[in-house]
């Protein structure tokens, strides 16, 4: 890429002015999300000595909590930033579901469409922490492809959830909900039905696994990632987050690309042109589930007809909400409205 033409948008008092004077458009968007869900749990206390057992941090146990976690955290911050949601997904018949469904009742994330399978377990992520510190985390999960009664099964839900759906996110985790092949049925079914699909993918699958997504989030390694493209290839280009995401748009054909890069704000990439958005400085607590926040907020100020660019920089200050948090939390939508307001150093 030898000349790059990009530009560069500000957030000064006046998009910010825009952007609280949009948000009652987002009220009651319908989105239609197809992911893995899991059970975050947190096991919290203080470390004060070390083990005589073993040279191991001793935690003394103050609190512990359930939190819903991967898609389902995406739909907690659709509810709570007002929009509707419907959740596609597959969990164990186990104790796991069984805690799953009470935090989606107080979510107000509707239980219905959630698939039961006997042969996996309900994902499950332990975080044992000393105050903002992870200390070991534990993972429950089974990461293989559902049998195919159990993908027929989901796709036959999509059918029926896509008609009433103003868009669809596919939240992909790679644990196994998300095959090459049902990623394919859903983005044909839902251009048949003029539906836009916005992707978050994962890096473990290559660009052309998300081939016919309208729009594509990814971070920047899980970009070089997907685009086939080297690290070591990048090293000493300056271009080289420009060069990733034009890549990334001829592997997957999606019309526009928006590539977070944390403290550096997001890039997006459309046919025509690329735009830096700016981000701003803020004390990081903890990002786990901040990618959750910004493709719940992208998509729902999409679904509402928000400019790309507006809508990157809801986003923005979403994941700046929640970053200030520990574990995944939805970023409620009096919370955003004073943040959007609150002075900011933008990067």
């Amino acid at each position: 890429m030898s000349q790059v033409n990009v530009e560069k948008v500000m957030t000064g008092e006046k998009e910010k002015k825009a952007l609280l004077q949009q948000l009652p458009s987002l009220e009651g968007k319908r989105i239609l999300i197809l992911g893995d869900v899991g059970l975050d749990e947190y096991i919290m206390g203080e470390v004060r000595r070390i083990s005589p057992e073993a040279p191991v941090p001793i935690l003394e146990v103050e609190n512990e909590d359930l939190r819903l976690g991967l898609a389902a955290n995406v739909a907690q911050n659709v509810v709570s930033l007002g929009g509707k949601v419907s959740l596609i997904s597959v969990v164990g018949e186990d104790a796991g579901a069984d805690r799953l469904k009470d935090l989606f009742k107080k979510a107000q994330v509707s239980w219905e469409h959630m698939i039961s399978d006997s042969q996996r377990p309900t994902t499950r992520k332990t975080r044992v922490m000393a105050q903002h510190h992870h200390l070991v985390r534990v993972d429950y999960e089974l990461k293989k492809y559902l049998s195919p009664s159990t993908e027929a099964k989901v796709l036959k839900v999509f059918e029926k959830e896509l008609h009433n759906a103003d868009a669809i996110i596919l939240q992909d985790y790679a644990k196994g909900m998300l095959s090459a092949h049902l990623v394919k049925q859903i983005f044909v079914l839902a251009h048949k039905n003029g539906k836009k699909v916005f992707t978050d993918p994962h890096r473990n699958n290559a660009g052309e696994f998300y081939q016919g997504t309208d729009l594509i989030k990814p971070n920047y390694v899980e970009a070089v990632s997907l685009s086939g493209l080297h690290f070591d290839e990048l090293r000493e280009n300056p271009n080289q987050v420009y060069e990733v995401g034009r890549a990334l748009q001829k592997k997957t054909g999606a019309s526009e690309i928006v590539l977070t890069r944390g403290k550096d704000g997001m890039t997006i990439f459309s046919k025509e042109k690329i735009t830096e958005v700016p981000t701003f400085a803020r004390k990081v607590f903890d990002v786990t589930g901040a990618g959750d926040t910004v493709i719940a907020a992208l998509s729902l100020a999409l679904a509402a007809q928000w400019s790309l660019v507006d809508a990157c920089r809801l986003a923005n200050f979403a994941a700046g909400v929640v970053v200030g948090k520990v574990g995944c939390v939805p970023c409620e939508l009096d919370e955003l409205k004073t943040y959007i307001q609150e002075p900011h150093h933008f990067d």
